[in-house]
């Protein structure tokens, strides 16, 4: 009976201290769940709209923007708060650090860039800059265009499409290109196939067990972290007279004497570049065309744009050129109320560096902080009737990075080295003259995500109507 009341004593003082952590102030209001699991099963409670997570909101209106909760074993304030979430990407390596759980680093590898800090970080950073920077995409547009035109035309001749497919099969070669000179056609391992079970994967219950996603996950990880491995083995041994991609520059930064770049961070670098560059991209398309589906008025105020732009052409055949794009000013706005709506990452980890005072919180040191992008985003405050699509509503803004009030590519030093990649590719898709996306709808003339798409051809100059 004594060893059963003290270990009765023992468990009640443990989850007493689990449920109310100490600091040497106040901490912001919110629950830790239960011991160890905390609010994890919560968190990746599914949400089906473009609302703000169901997590978040609840706890938003029963705690304020500031809160404290556990997930997957850490102590984590999330912040809704404009103003903090400025304040954390403007101390980024002074008071906070980049962090994300075990189970991302362990799916995105501990040597990931997200996961790296100080000069490590600038220094890949610097790399990739040289692949997505605006100077490498002036002469990289061409290509995209090219790209699109070549998958449209090929889409017009199908029945229907799976866009959400299409898009990311149509990025990942263009960039899978770029970066390593890969060729599906010409290969005999599909390494998409790998992202595709990686992805499925992603956002999971972290448990490892053959049959659950987050193990194919892993697998999927797994299986491209190989190829790229033997690819990297074959560049080594038939070394190339000229630079052609991403992957010969590494391998050249790998081969300098005194280098910090070793073999497992560039395989992680190739590895997170592949994946971002695509999957995001191709989701904002997708919902790109949704919104578009939705909204005619806004169709044809876009179309007008980029018809305009092939009148003012002296060769109506001629490519995109930098000039045009840059001019693509209601694009622009509809990429940007695209990207606030699409909301594609729906928290940003950081780590706290030591204890912080905030709005007469306290967050300790060592603790975890997640902002809420979303909640940033559709905050009725900043965004007139938050959930409704108006791109107008960009009009006379200005966009050329993170605010405190807008975070679809991130903030501070950790801002997207691929956000104009990621911008330029919609531009020459979403819509290219000359091509017409339509999008079968329900009843209430709204597309569901079973609706088909077709991909026409039609002539720039042809009479409305004359497909």
């Amino acid at each position: 009976m004594c060893i059963v009341t003290l270990l009765l004593i023992c468990i009640t003082h443990w989850v007493n201290k689990w449920r109310n952590p100490r600091c040497n102030g106040k901490l912001p209001p919110g629950s830790m769940g239960f011991p160890l699991v905390g609010e994890t099963l919560q968190f990746f409670t599914s949400n089906t709209t473009f609302d703000i997570p169901p997590f978040v909101k609840v706890r938003m209106k029963r705690y304020g923007p500031i809160f404290k909760t556990s997930l997957v074993g850490r102590p984590v304030i999330v912040s809704t708060d404009p103003d903090l979430n400025h304040f954390i990407f403007l101390q980024e390596g002074q008071l906070f650090q980049s962090w994300y759980p075990d189970t991302f680093t362990e799916i995105f590898g501990r040597q990931n860039v997200g996961s790296l800090h100080g000069f490590m970080y600038k220094y890949l950073k610097n790399m990739v800059l040289n692949l997505f920077g605006p100077e490498s995409l002036k002469k990289m547009l061409p290509e995209v265009e090219n790209t699109a035109c070549r998958r449209l035309q090929s889409w017009s001749s199908q029945e229907t499409i799976e866009l959400k497919e299409a898009t990311a099969s149509m990025i990942f070669d263009l960039t899978a290109k770029k970066l390593i000179s890969y060729d599906q056609d010409n290969s005999p391992e599909n390494l998409r196939e790998n992202f595709v079970a990686f992805i499925q994967g992603l956002i999971s219950f972290p448990l490892n067990i053959p049959g659950t996603a987050y193990h194919k996950c892993l697998q999927g990880r797994k299986n491209a972290m190989k190829m790229l491995k033997d690819l990297l083995n074959e560049r080594r041994s038939m070394p190339r007279k000229h630079q052609s991609d991403f992957f010969d520059f590494v391998l050249e930064e790998l081969q300098k004497e005194g280098t910090i770049l070793t073999e497992a961070i560039a395989l992680d670098l190739m590895f997170v570049l592949l994946f971002a560059s695509f999957e995001t991209t191709s989701l904002a398309l997708t919902l790109a065309v949704k919104f578009l589906s939705d909204n005619p008025s806004v169709l044809n105020t876009l179309t007008d744009e980029h018809e305009a732009i092939l009148r003012n052409r002296e060769n109506t055949n001629s490519g995109l050129t930098w000039k045009e794009y840059k001019s693509m000013r209601y694009t622009f706005q509809f990429i940007n109320e695209t990207v606030r709506l699409a909301n594609i990452v729906p928290g940003i980890f950081r780590k706290t560096l030591r204890e912080i005072q905030f709005k007469g919180y306290t967050i300790p040191a060592g603790w975890a902080v997640m902002v809420c992008p979303p909640a940033v985003h559709l905050n009725p405050a900043k965004y007139q009737n938050p959930l409704t699509f108006n791109p107008s509503r960009w009009e006379g803004t200005e966009i050329n990075g993170a605010s405190k009030n807008f975070m679809a590519f991130g903030g501070g030093m950790r801002f997207c080295v691929g956000t104009d990649f990621t911008i330029s590719t919609d531009g020459c898709v979403s819509p290219l003259p000359g091509y017409k996306i339509q999008v079968e709808t329900n009843q209430r003339g709204k597309c569901t995500p079973n609706s088909r798409f077709t991909v026409s051809r039609w002539l720039s100059h042809s009479a409305p109507g004359e497909n």
